[in-house]
């Protein structure tokens, strides 16, 4: 394969990094953190993106260890940080901590607000209010903002000297991936952390499933397929008349590409990362088509409601993935999972079972994967051993924007075509006012440059 001198990537260091990176997971040297322990370092975090998953995030992070403290908020509108506020701060966000390891009890229940010690003048509202989180004294900063940002606070973190904790997808196009594998570089070059929420990754039935299909437990791969089908989403556009397009799509950003990547990049892309560390590879090609059939009305922007691609990985393996977004209809595939089919057997992902020649079902401890990923993280900061997953998981976005291209294109798109891609969906100017104006894209007549229709 052809190496790109601007994102740095081959299938040979996909290869190398992606195994050293499944094995720090599965082996991570962490220390017990009870109560009964002498007392750990104090972690200070901040949060950028106060939504539903930020809010949860924090109270995830908050879960998984002793002695964790909240101590910024940003997001671009003031409002949506109250209200994070508010729910942090609720008798309902008390809780036991999930992810005690090595058999150590839970924590007792956590008391409303424990751990949320936000100032106002800790509150940081407008497009560029992350910038202002990294300048204060936080051990690391959760990244919840929509995904078309996330790359570039993600990279300025790292620049500034701060443990990152991201969410999925961290690049909705290749320009964003570069810059996310550009951080995982430094972030190695400095010793800091960076963890994202492939939730899978996280969890202990799925690492050991998926080394056994590894080691060759159902024999050679010869398929897969995966599911991601959901109802319609939340819609805000009550106050439109009183927004500038720009808050009126940052409100609305799971319908706009440039800010979520499609539902194949915020949700489907739990199913292609698992594809591709099942396979320990991306993809070499992918075909696919799709469209808007249910959600035709234009509040809706410019993503489309199912697509269906066909991922083919090296030895020929082809991987159908599937996802809609539709109201009162079958939802088959369960929802969301993957299937995997070898020469020996098969594998289901989210029950964690094989079947065939060598039947096997995980019946181990799975603490909660959204506590456990941030247990690791503060782990990795309190023992002074870093966790860098930054380039598995821009290869993971990167697969998901190829497949999306090929369907709004109606074409045939290659690894090296992602290589070599310019595409980068940020506006030219981020501000609110004025926003990118793009199609709805129809295969066959979409200019993937100018992302307007023929």
């Amino acid at each position: 394969m052809e190496n790109n001198k601007k994102s740095g990537i081959t299938r040979r260091n996909f290869l190398v990094n992606g195994a050293v990176a499944t094995a720090a997971i599965s082996g991570f040297p962490f220390v017990h953190t009870t109560r009964a322990q002498q007392r750990v370092k104090p972690i200070r975090i901040a949060v950028d993106g106060c939504g539903g998953r930020g809010t949860g995030a924090v109270q995830n992070a908050i879960d998984a260890a002793p002695d964790v403290h909240l101590i910024a908020m940003a997001d671009p509108f003031m409002d949506r940080i109250e209200n994070s506020y508010k729910a942090l701060m609720s008798p309902q966000r008390g809780g036991q901590r999930g992810a005690q390891r090595g058999g150590a009890p839970p924590a007792p229940p956590r008391p409303p607000g424990q751990g949320i010690e936000v100032t106002k003048d800790n509150m940081f509202d407008g497009l560029d209010g992350y910038k202002k989180l990294l300048e204060l004294d936080i051990d690391y900063v959760i990244l919840t903002e929509p995904p078309g940002f996330r790359a570039r606070a993600l990279l300025a973190a790292i620049e500034a000297g701060k443990n990152v904790f991201a969410e999925k997808p961290v690049a909705v196009d290749a320009a964003g991936a570069r810059m996310v594998i550009e951080a995982g570089k430094l972030a190695q070059k400095k010793g800091l952390s960076i963890c994202i929420g492939h939730d899978q990754r996280h969890s202990k039935r799925s690492i050991e499933l998926i080394r056994r299909i590894q080691d060759g437990q159902i024999g050679e791969i010869t398929s897969g397929r995966s599911y991601y089908n959901t109802g319609f989403l939340w819609h805000r556009g009550d106050e439109r008349p009183k927004w500038t397009e720009m808050e009126y799509q940052c409100r609305n950003w799971y319908y706009f590409c440039w800010l979520s990547g499609d539902q194949i990049g915020e949700q489907t892309i739990h199913c292609i990362d698992a594809t591709n560390w099942v396979n320990n590879s991306p993809p070499v090609r992918a075909i696919g088509d799709g469209g808007r059939i249910c959600r035709t009305d234009p509040k809706w922007g410019n993503i489309w409601d199912c697509m269906v691609i066909d991922y083919e990985y090296p030895n020929e393996v082809h991987w159908m993935t599937m996802m809609r977004q539709w109201d009162k209809v079958d939802r088959f595939g369960g929802d969301y999972n993957s299937f995997v089919v070898g020469t020996k057997g098969r594998a289901d992902l989210r029950t964690g079972e094989i079947t065939g020649e060598k039947p096997w079902k995980y019946e181990g401890e799975n603490p909660n994967p959204k506590v456990y990923e941030h247990l690791e993280l503060i782990e990795s900061i309190r023992n002074g051993k870093p966790m860098n997953q930054a380039e598995y998981s821009a290869y993971s976005a990167l697969t998901a924007v190829m497949g999306r291209e090929s369907c709004y294109a109606g074409k045939t798109l290659t690894w090296d075509d992602m290589l070599k891609s310019e595409l980068d969906l940020f506006p030219k100017k981020c501000e609110f006012g004025p926003a990118p104006d793009h199609d709805m894209p129809i295969p066959g007549r979409f200019n993937p440059i100018t992302r307007k229709n023929l």
